[in-house]
């Protein structure tokens, strides 16, 4: 098992697309092969961080996710323009 933390910092005005965004990325992992759960925090302080935690069975299954086209069709931090800077995915295993 294995929890990965993925830290993004948005461009002020963006939250919307990026919370829309990842509603439709949670939607895409409901029925993928080893996820277990996934979740989103904000920073209290600085709105436009946040922080999705997932919890899948092992890294394999994540990196399949995260290479998939499922996924690649859901998220378009690019052509939106909604990253002030690069995402930092952090991976724990237990």
């Amino acid at each position: 098992m294995i929890t990965v933390g993925m830290n993004y910092q948005l461009i002020a005005g963006k939250e919307t697309i990026f919370e829309n965004a990842f509603r439709q990325v949670v939607a895409a992992m409901q029925d993928m092969e080893g996820h277990q759960k996934t979740h989103l925090f904000r920073d209290i302080d600085n709105p436009q961080a946040y922080l999705i935690v997932s919890e899948w069975n092992s890294r394999d299954a994540f990196d399949d996710f995260i290479r998939s086209d499922r996924f690649r069709k859901v998220t378009n931090w690019g052509t939106e323009q909604v990253l002030a800077a690069r995402p930092v995915h952090e991976v724990y295993e237990k």
